[in-house]
């Protein structure tokens, strides 16, 4: 049978047999047939175009050696030519920042900058600063102009002065090798004196000829340096050789073929040549592909997304090279299929890190995060959002999550209070930069943070008040945010770890807990009433936390929550508490991504997110931003924001009454036993009882003269004994 007719059975193709699908174009204009035969894909050489049959396919099937040589020869100079090129790109934008910058240190563009943006912010302290700085350095160059005379004839006294050394030197040393050697003449001494500079030229033009040849070289390596800190455009970066076959229509309806799915496999079977109409034109998309396929009638969405892993396989991919989400098309799936091994290949630094001139508007700006897998930019608007990191532990959490803030931390307007409860110096940038910032992961770090949230809602409330105080219909605007020491300037909360709070213990006085997840719980309810209210007054939440369960991030909190990514997590059921059902059910699939391999991937939904039209989610790769890159952006962060006080979040330890509290905890009880003390002490007062051992309780008693008595083989503490020194130190005073 030739390959060119068409299968017209609705059984499944024999050996030999083919399917023919529709023609597609070429990129130069040509058309191929592709066909599949059992399995695999020939595609005929163009329709038309051929040389008289040379270097085409032989009777055996087989590309001629001619044909396979040019090719090869001409994929060599191509390489050859991008990594020329690339090379030439890179030192061009070295030569071009050093201009920018050169630029920037003639015009005072630095400063310029900052007057713009202090005059638009409204801060007139801020604008008054740089004006003056601006002012000083002026002064200061045109002073370095007028003293350059004096320079010059400084210097020129300064070469005269050293070749007088120089001379008396080498009369000095001639006349002791005159007298060493048998009298001193002026012919010898000359003599003497011509062989050491001729020796010193030499040397001379030695170090010159070095210094021709490294000099350039030197030059352009620092160049190369400077641009490759700048991103490459598309069209010169590297691409990952692809492993696997391509990705065409005749091999995706074969793909889908042998899913699983009998309807479907029937289906194709029954379409013939006509499979190829279920799917789009094949498109490009950044590092890979994309097709929309119409599934047959009697074959669902969900059934396709269930066998993802089988049909990357028979794409020739791996699975988290293929991601699959659902068009507004309906019975249709999207196919997004990367090139082989291009998402390992890791993305380029942040804007934050290459652009030292950044600055931050949050109004206006969205924080630059990564990539989508596209490879177009992500940018993610911050402006009164609540956020909600998820994922499994040491996944790139803290990092994303600390990179927003690194870039909101650019607008000198925002207030930060960050809890880190993991405390491993993640969050130390922060320093200088909010106002407060608590580092543990004690139940006292987490009494500290619940508490900096209480004080975030009253800070909430106290601005509800003041706006309908003011009469305000349009909530809170850009000017009366951005006014200094209105009072309505941006404030963002940050937890990071909160599952730590959620899971914590401790209750207070009145025994309500710090942790949990009930309206009893102070975290709770504190995150609750920000979400709720917070910000329609620019006060909002930001949380990261680890493998989300209904113990450790209720389900109130967690959709309470404008923004929500997650990375990789370990099931389909925590994915759907990461990002709601919906997301999932559309498509996003944080589960599916792999542990330790897609570090700081990150999947993303929820509103002011760009996500692709008829899709639910995005697929985000996040520049990572190490810790010595964070350090830096923070200095230039203080720098804009000036000197701010950081607080611990601590509260001033009050001096506690020993007695009246071990009066308290015994609850009135005849005798209790010392270990239960304790216990009731550190749930009373963690951050004074905490870690009390039987001595530190027995110094305490002592100094009122009770001593712990054995009971039953155990220590104890009478009730009467407390009551007796209770009554003397109150008849003493």
């Amino acid at each position: 049978m030739s390959t060119n007719e068409a299968t017209s059975s609705p059984a499944e193709p024999a050996m030999g047999e083919v399917i023919n699908l529709p023609v597609r174009h070429t990129p130069d204009g040509g058309d191929i047939d592709a066909t599949v035969v059992e399995g695999e894909i020939v595609e005929d050489a163009p329709a038309a175009g051929g040389q008289d049959g040379q270097d085409v396919e032989s009777a055996a099937g087989r590309p001629g050696l001619p044909m396979l040589r040019k090719a090869r020869e001409a994929e060599v100079a191509l390489s050859a030519a991008q990594v020329a090129l690339r090379t030439g790109w890179t030192v061009g934008r070295g030569h071009e920042v050093w201009a920018r910058r050169l630029i920037a240190a003639a015009t005072y563009a630095t400063y310029r900058e900052q007057i713009r943006a202090a005059r638009v912010a409204g801060d007139t302290e801020r604008l008054a600063e740089w004006i003056d700085r601006y002012a000083d350095a002026k002064r200061a160059r045109w002073d370095r102009i007028a003293s350059a005379p004096k320079t010059l004839i400084a210097a020129a006294q300064a070469v005269g002065l050293v070749l007088a050394i120089v001379a008396t030197l080498l009369l000095v040393v001639g006349i002791a090798v005159a007298v060493r050697d048998g009298g001193w003449t002026w012919a010898g001494w000359w003599g003497f004196v011509g062989d050491t500079l001729a020796a010193v030229g030499a040397l001379t033009q030695l170090v010159l000829n070095l210094a021709m040849v490294a000099a350039p070289l030197a030059w352009l390596a620092a160049a190369y340096r400077a641009g490759r800190r700048t991103d490459l455009p598309r069209w010169l970066a590297p691409q990952q050789q692809a492993q696997g076959e391509p990705v065409t229509p005749a091999r995706v309806v074969l793909a889908l073929r042998d899913l699983g799915i009998p309807a479907l496999r029937k289906a194709v079977q029954e379409a013939g040549e006509g499979a190829g109409s279920w799917l789009s034109m094949i498109r490009i998309a950044g590092c890979g592909v994309e097709v929309d396929v119409t599934l047959p009638s009697g074959v669902s969405t969900e059934e396709v997304q269930a066998r993802r892993r089988k049909l990357a396989e028979n794409l020739d991919r791996h699975e988290h090279e293929l991601h699959i989400t659902i068009p507004p098309a309906a019975r249709t799936v999207r196919l997004w299929v990367a090139d082989s091994g291009a998402l390992d290949e890791p993305i380029g630094p942040s804007p934050l890190v290459t652009d030292e001139d950044l600055v931050a508007d949050l109004y206006t700006g969205k924080a630059p995060w990564g990539q989508d897998l596209r490879g177009d930019a992500l940018l993610l608007p911050l402006l009164q959002r609540h956020l909600l990191i998820t994922g499994l532990s040491n996944q790139g959490k803290t990092a994303a999550l600390r990179a927003l803030a690194l870039w909101a931390a650019l607008d000198r307007t925002v207030e930060f209070r960050v809890a880190d409860l993991k405390g491993v110096g993640d969050w130390r940038p922060f320093d200088g930069i909010a106002t407060t910032l608590i580092q543990g992961p004690t139940d006292g770090h987490v009494v500290s943070a619940t508490r900096m949230l209480e004080e975030g809602v009253e800070e909430m409330e106290r601005r509800l008040t003041a706006l309908e105080e003011s009469g305000a219909t349009d909530g809170i605007t850009r000017d009366m945010a951005r006014q200094p020491g209105g009072g309505f300037h941006p404030l963002i909360l940050i937890v990071d770890e909160a599952q730590q709070a959620f899971m914590c213990p401790v209750v207070d006085e009145d025994k309500r807990p710090y942790g949990g997840t009930k309206h009893t719980s102070r975290y709770f309810m504190a995150a609750r009433k920000i979400h709720n209210q917070g910000r329609a007054v620019n006060v909002v939440l930001w949380q990261g936390t680890q493998d989300p369960t209904d113990q450790n991030l209720p389900k109130l909190v967690r959709e309470g929550a404008h923004i929500r990514a997650s990375l990789v997590v370990g099931t389909e059921a925590q994915a759907k508490m990461a990002l709601g059902d919906k997301a999932v059910n559309g498509g996003a699939a944080p589960h599916a991504l792999r542990q330790g391999q897609d570090k700081g991937t990150l999947v993303v939904t929820g509103d002011g997110v760009p996500v692709p039209a008829g899709q639910s989610s995005v697929t985000v790769r996040t520049h990572f931003i190490s810790g010595e890159d964070a350090a830096q952006i923070a200095d230039r962060a203080r720098k804009l924001r000036g000197t701010v006080t950081t607080g611990t979040g601590q509260q001033p330890r009050q001096e506690r009454d020993h007695l009246a509290d071990i009066d308290r905890v015994m609850r009135g009880e005849r005798r209790v036993r010392t270990e239960i003390i304790r216990q009731r002490l550190a749930e009373l007062d963690p951050a004074t009882y905490e870690g009390w051992t039987a001595q530190d309780l027995t110094a305490a008693l002592a100094d009122h003269g009770i001593q712990p008595r054995k009971s039953d083989g155990v220590m104890v503490v009478r009730n009467q004994d407390v009551q007796d020194a209770l009554n003397t130190r109150h008849t003493g005073e």
